[in-house]
């Protein structure tokens, strides 16, 4: 039997988010977006320098700033939005939407359904990311786009 290129349950892509405060961001995950735990943070002197958190099959990784010698920094602490966003299929996007709301998320924009078939919402986290549940709805609707 040979090795696998990749850990076994993990994806292929993996987004590793630079925080400021792992603790806050942790909770905000949980709690907020309903994330949890894929295994104990890893720490040093006590502070945690590396955690991973799991929504359904999608995994993200995060370490403050300044972690392991790290000149990073979150979108917050630039204060220049992240250039990336991060898109995550939920079961169901309005139960996620509403409690996301309830929780007192940045919500930038409500559930809405899109013409490649996904309902989606978006909300901004504690560290100035963007992120979009969505739940596919339909199928993707082709008929907007005009041929020449």
């Amino acid at each position: 039997m040979t090795q696998s290129f990749k850990p076994k349950g993990l994806p292929s892509l993996l987004p590793h988010l630079t925080v400021k405060n792992a603790d806050q961001s942790l909770a905000f995950y949980r709690d907020v977006c309903q994330f949890s735990l894929k295994n104990q943070p890893e720490k040093q002197n006590n502070e945690i320098v590396h955690a991973e958190m799991m929504l359904g099959d999608a995994t993200i990784m995060m370490a403050p700033e300044g972690a392991w010698g790290s000149d990073k920094k979150s979108p917050k602490t630039t204060g220049v939005p992240s250039n990336i966003s991060l898109y995550i299929y939920v079961e169901d996007v309005d139960a996620h939407y509403e409690h996301a709301k309830q929780k007192g998320a940045e919500i930038l924009s409500a559930p809405e359904n899109m013409f490649w078939g996904d309902r989606f919402y978006t909300l901004r986290d504690l560290d100035g990311y963007e992120w979009s549940f969505a739940t596919n709805v339909g199928t993707h609707d082709l008929s907007y786009i005009t041929h020449a």
